[in-house]
């Protein structure tokens, strides 16, 4: 092959090079620019099958340009598109933070950055009575669970397990456990309340994930009231296509593991389409995960068993980033426990995207405003402890400590830097028992 020839040949991915023009120098391949009467020998002979496999646009960028390039190496996931992806992330302060020096109010602060974050979330749904239902009491000994279902829209009803004490007076106080994502859809509340013959996947799920423990119920035995609900697509709200077989609409005991894991695949693969359609829509998924969760707070209200001035609320992971939002939309809250979920975003940018961000989480345009802190910070002065793990691969560690210092620099400024606490664990992804004895802590504490 003469050194203005094409050669197409696979790259290690299976994909193919095409239009490069192999000069043989020291053994080496050099890029040139090919004649138009090449480039188009080229496609009539063995170049033609590498064009049609998506090399056209390769071909029509080296005749533009007149040289084809072979990019930096970035490290990032995103290749050589994260330049310039990086450039339009804020630099330095986030306009709307507190710590912007035009703010030196904090409740005139709150009043901006929060509009702004309800704006973005381009859901608001209509005021309406919860109505709340309990459809089933059961005793479990020193408490009750009770299945209840509660409208946080006119046409949604949400259901939830609330679970009270036996062994003390009401009104109680209430703590909201937000469940987590996981990866892990076919149940929702159950992952954190235990219930008696649930699936062995459950068990083990919260071995892995929880220390083995059932945050709902180890709640509820320190004399709180507990509600959890389940979010959306996930447990009975989760997706259920039109054919689906029986055992993934009953979701019985005898479901195999391998069944299971085939319903979570599926409904892996189908979060991006449902976001997507969410966003066709014209609204956002955190927007119904958000206020599905201020409405959780509209039925508590209602019930007389409920303190509603010691409420807080606590949540690993997806349910840490509903915790924080929780907390900073929503001013009945007394405290919150934020776990494994506080990072600065622009240091997730680069590399920790990929698993860590879907379309449950992002609100389109958040991050030219406020930093995830900032959001966080929403909540001063109610009392926030935000644990992360050391070793958890979802967040660049050098992000979670930068959004650490940001937190505490936001409660300083507003005048309570007492009530806000972060703290990094040696662990991974997960909310262990050592945690867990840190988190009910905090909240004796503060409700």
């Amino acid at each position: 092959m003469g050194p203005d020839e094409f050669e197409t040949k696979p790259d290690l991915d299976g994909t193919s090079e095409a239009v490069r023009s192999i000069g043989q120098e020291d053994g080496g391949a050099t890029w040139s620019r090919p004649s138009r009467r090449r480039f188009l020998g080229a496609t009539t002979t063995g170049g033609l099958g590498a064009l049609l496999a998506g090399q056209f646009d390769l071909a029509a960028a080296a005749i533009a340009e007149g040289e084809l390039a072979v990019p930096p190496p970035t490290g990032s996931d995103v290749g050589s598109l994260f330049p310039f992806i990086q450039r339009q992330a804020v630099e330095g302060q986030f306009p709307l933070s507190f710590l912007n020096p035009e703010f030196n109010d904090a409740e005139r602060w709150k009043s901006v950055a929060r509009a702004k974050l309800l704006e973005l979330l381009h859901y608001a749904p209509p005021p309406c009575d919860p109505q709340g239902e309990t459809v089933e009491r059961e005793d479990c000994g020193d408490y009750f669970r009770e299945r209840v279902l509660f409208s946080t829209a006119p046409d949604i009803r949400v259901p939830a397990f609330v679970l009270v004490p036996k062994n003390s007076p009401p009104p109680f106080p209430t703590v909201i456990a937000l469940h987590d994502h996981g990866a892990f859809y076919m149940w929702g509340k159950e992952k954190i309340v235990e219930t008696p013959n649930e699936h062995p996947r459950l068990a083990e799920f919260r071995r892995q994930h929880y220390g083995g423990k059932s945050v709902g119920v180890e709640l509820v035995r320190l004399g709180y009231l507990v509600v959890v609900i389940d979010m959306f697509y996930w447990g009975e709200r989760r997706m259920l296509l039109d054919g689906d077989p029986q055992d993934w609409l009953e979701r019985s005991n005898a479901l195999s593991r391998e069944r299971i894991d085939a319903f979570h695949s599926r409904a892996s693969q189908y979060e991006s389409l449902v976001g997507r359609t969410i966003y066709a829509a014209g609204f956002t998924w955190p927007g119904v995960m958000f206020w599905d969760d201020i409405r959780t707070v509209d039925y508590l209200v209602t019930r007389p068993d409920v303190d509603r001035l010691r409420i807080g609320c606590v949540g690993l992971s997806v349910g840490g980033l509903r915790a924080c939002h929780l907390a900073a939309l929503d001013e009945r809250l007394r405290t919150a426990v934020v776990v494994g979920w506080m990072a600065s975003f622009p240091h997730q940018l680069k590399n920790h995207i990929k698993n860590t961000i879907g379309h449950t989480k992002v609100v389109p345009g958040l991050y030219r405003y406020l930093d995830y802190p900032d959001v966080a910070a929403l909540a001063a002065p109610t009392p926030l402890l935000v644990i992360n793990g050391a070793q958890d691969a979802l967040f660049q560690q050098d992000g979670v400590k930068a959004s650490f210092e940001k937190l505490h620099a936001c409660y300083c400024k507003a005048g309570v830097p007492d009530r806000c606490r972060t703290r990094l664990y040696d662990s991974p992804h997960e909310f262990n028992e050592a945690m867990q004895t840190e988190a009910w802590d905090w909240l004796k504490r503060w409700i």
